[in-house]
């Protein structure tokens, strides 16, 4: 097995090949950019359904002797590149914050985070249990196996370029299958690195699988396969759906994490102060660019106006620039058209009726730098109530009611994340049951962990990743009769 090194060229560029049956592949000629300042800070290669093919041929060489290999072993292997993550957690910080934009400090805690999954799940990868059943026969025995899916595909966003990739690769591995990946185009080069350092803890050649390029010949190329048994993807619904149906044909086990319309509810009861700090952090984490964000903050009428100054105060205080600079707690948008569509909505909203509190716009001319926004007036027929903004504004609506509040909240099609602020156990309880979210956050802005289950009900996805149930999406369930006992 050849070792890739993450090598500077003599232009200062982060030229890294892709990783196929052990074997550094491929001539890096697709830039990549970084959104502070649009500057090239590196090259991978622009990869088509060959190679797609090829690391489907290479992930199912690879399956049989993987899958079985004591889980034990698989764990060891799985702590090794836990603990290199976390020996080269600033270099793979500067690498994120280089193409994908947020603050140093925020890329270290995604650093963090991506590896609590790697080594949860070296732990859980010795925990896969199956069952005995009581038979129904004094001559019979009924065994429940629990056994490792097979090829499986993962499809990873932009906007969490490491914790994306170990939320669905770490339980893969520990279940025993053997996986094809591809990494967002936006933001390859932290995949590589990762993937560079799972070959340097001892991942057997074609284990691991990474591959940058064409996404539409990629994708169709792993949909269509009857090798790949199962298919996780993080990203936009629309997209989503497209995989979903692309893979009719082979039956697929699949794993969608989609979009999200979260709302944020503060109620008469609430700890206004802590309150506006939790939305701070759900609504302006990463600039707005997460599926689980604040979309839509609902506010009891009688606190809205304290409620406000205090949000506004505190948006205030964010500083906005490049994600190397010190003191930045917001970095760029993605592109441009993250940029178009962030000043879709307030354009939208301001049509009927909304009126800006803070922010509103770029705060330098053609850039990717917005300036965090308050809407206060926010209506639900305006844009920003049904569509996912993906980007630093926080529209205010007003609501009078409990039962009115739960049945605005869960009037989308998506059902990812949901958030509330109330101090009344009664209501606690009945608000948590009633909202139709995947992920209820209580009196706290993040409930990110991979001690728990993450995903989404309705248009938001499929399955659920992060904690035991993530390995479920990655493990078969046999049942074996044993008669003539």
């Amino acid at each position: 097995m050849t070792r890739q090194n993450l090598i500077l060229s003599d232009a200062g560029l982060l030229v890294q090949s892709c990783l196929l049956d052990g074997q550094w592949l491929g001539t890096p000629s697709a830039d990549v950019t970084n959104p502070a300042d649009g500057s090239v800070v590196g090259r991978v290669p622009n990869l088509g359904a060959k190679e797609a093919g090829l690391a489907v041929e290479a992930a199912q060489r690879a399956f049989g002797s993987w899958s079985k290999r004591p889980a034990k072993e698989r764990a060891t292997i799985l702590r090794a590149w836990h603990d290199l993550i976390v020996a080269h957690a600033d270099d793979l910080a500067a690498i994120l914050t280089a193409e994908q934009g947020k603050p140093l400090a925020e890329a270290r805690g995604e650093i963090a985070y991506a590896a609590s999954f790697v080594e949860f799940y070296a732990e859980e990868a010795k925990r896969v249990y199956g069952e005995t059943i009581a038979a129904h026969k004094t001559d019979a025995r009924i065994l429940v196996l629990r056994q490792a899916l097979g090829v499986v595909a993962a499809i990873t966003p932009w906007n969490f370029p490491a914790a994306m990739i170990t939320r669905k690769v770490a339980p893969a591995l520990a279940a025993g299958c053997t996986v094809v990946c591809k990494p967002a185009p936006e933001t390859p080069l932290t995949a590589l690195a990762l993937a560079e350092l799972a070959v340097r803890a001892g991942i057997p050649d074609g284990v691991l699988n990474m591959v940058t390029g064409d996404a539409v010949a990629i994708g169709a190329v792993w949909c269509a396969s009857p090798i790949v048994r199962g298919l996780s993807f993080t990203g936009s619904t629309q997209v989503g759906k497209l995989l979903m149906r692309q893979s009719a044909d082979t039956v697929k086990k699949l794993g969608l994490e989609l979009g999200g319309n979260a709302a944020f509810i503060v109620f008469d009861d609430a700890d206004l102060d802590a309150a506006a700090e939790g939305l701070i952090a759900s609504k302006f984490r990463n600039m707005g660019q997460t599926c689980v964000c604040a979309n839509r903050v609902f506010v009891q009428r009688s606190v809205h106006d304290a409620f406000v100054q205090k949000l506004v105060a505190r948006v205030g205080d964010l500083v906005v620039g490049p994600g190397t600079q010190e003191g930045v707690t917001q970095g760029p948008l993605i592109n441009k058209q993250a940029v178009m569509k962030v000043e879709a909505h307030i354009a939208d909203a301001l049509s009927k009726g909304a009126k800006i509190e803070i922010g509103g716009a770029l705060t330098l001319p053609d850039s990717s730098f917005f300036a965090p926004t308050v809407l206060t007036g926010a209506t639900m027929d305006m844009a920003l109530a049904t569509e996912e903004t993906f980007g630093p504004l926080a529209p205010v609506f007003v609501f009078d009611h409990e039962d009115e509040v739960v049945a605005m909240a869960n009037n989308t099609d998506f059902g990812l994340a949901a958030y509330f602020y109330a101090r009344d156990l009664g209501r606690v309880f009945r608000v948590a049951e009633g909202l139709e979210a995947g992920i209820v956050t209580v009196n706290s802005g993040n409930a990110s962990t991979e001690l728990a289950p993450f995903g989404g009900v309705k248009q938001s996805g499929l399955g659920r990743e992060g904690s035991r149930h993530g390995m479920d999406e990655f493990l078969e369930t046999k049942y074996v009769y044993l008669g003539g006992i």
